[in-house]
């Protein structure tokens, strides 16, 4: 019997990639070589102690802890840590003899979104989700995803553990932005890495900036691609309203100030699949119809009425399909 495999189901069925980035501001990013179990953090050769402390404090931060480690089990003569808010681009970095020593750490100034004292990152960091104990897909994909990064960019290049949407890997996140990519193969690591290095995003393979919420990533990719905006600071989100139960008008800014509204609708796929290798139930992930994409339109123009269920508003451009 062959064994399901959630990411070639995935690229089966060409699911979209866009607004299915996790959702994530706040970052605590370990260096913990060796085996990782379903649950890296505490299933790792990492103390016990140090785990749970350092699974507490970043649930006190609301940050997301992900482990890392170097492609093919090199380790480094020091033990890495870096913290990061994707929202603000911020990176720092510190290194330790002793894993333990991590817990001496403030880490409470990354709440308010002040340094916490490291050393500042300014070279991009590119991590590839490769924990196949949690799915067998990420190791199938990230393994060589991440080998061909390293091979590409050096010591900026690490394996992650989870990171979500497993039927989407090679995943592939790029640091300070917290930019998601999908569906990566090896042989693409290194463009995606590439434009990421001079500021450019692929969008062909764009999930979404982890700091937005799904409805807004998926709105800020319906613009990028229309009006071809591929520089991560072309857009930048301004804010959200609902128009009716499904649809939203999500507000961005240009880099020349210009102000753009993304119209889109929400719903839900209309068949259910299986979202990862061991999932046993059948699930309707959400799903984005683009309706409109207008230029100039600020909070003072926001319409008191909602687009018609049919397309896009008359008084907006004809929206081009969506790169995949």
């Amino acid at each position: 019997m062959t064994r399901y495999r959630c990411a070639h189901e995935a690229r089966s069925r060409d699911e979209p990639l866009y607004g299915t980035a996790s959702h994530v501001r706040r970052w605590v990013l370990l260096e913990q070589p060796g085996p990782w179990g379903r649950d890296a953090v505490v299933e790792s050769r990492l103390p016990a102690a140090v785990a749970t402390e350092l699974e507490a404090r970043a649930a006190e931060l609301n940050a997301r802890l992900i482990l890392l480690r170097r492609p093919g089990g090199r380790q480094t003569q020091r033990r890495r840590f870096f913290v990061a808010r994707s929202d603000l681009a911020v990176v720092e970095e510190f290194a330790f003899d002793h894993v333990a020593d991590v817990l001496d750490l403030d880490l409470s100034p990354l709440a308010a979104g002040q340094p916490v004292g490291g050393e500042p990152v300014t070279a991009p960091l590119y991590l590839v989700c490769t924990n196949g104990r949690h799915d067998a897909c990420c190791a199938e994909y990230g393994r060589p995803l991440a080998q061909a990064l390293e091979d590409a960019t050096g010591e900026r290049a690490w394996e992650c553990s989870h990171i979500g949407g497993d039927r989407f890997a090679g995943n592939l996140v790029c640091f300070p932005h917290g930019l998601y990519f999908g569906h990566v193969g090896a042989d693409e690591g290194s463009r995606v890495a590439d434009l990421y290095d001079r500021g450019l995003i692929d969008l062909d393979r764009y999930r979404g900036r982890s700091c937005h919420p799904f409805v807004v990533q998926a709105a800020e990719y319906f613009l990028r691609a229309q009006r071809d905006l591929s520089h991560v600071d072309d857009v930048s989100y301004v804010r959200r309203r609902p128009l009716d139960d499904d649809a939203f008008r999500v507000v961005f800014a240009g880099r020349a100030q210009e102000m753009f509204s993304v119209d889109l609708r929400v719903s839900r796929a209309p068949e259910g699949r299986r979202l990862t290798c061991q999932a046993l139930l059948a699930t309707r992930p959400p799903r984005y119809e683009l309706l409109a994409v207008m230029t100039g339109a600020d909070s003072s123009s926001l319409s008191s009425s909602p687009p018609s269920r049919s397309g896009p508003s008359s008084s907006s451009s004809s929206p081009s399909r969506p790169r995949r």
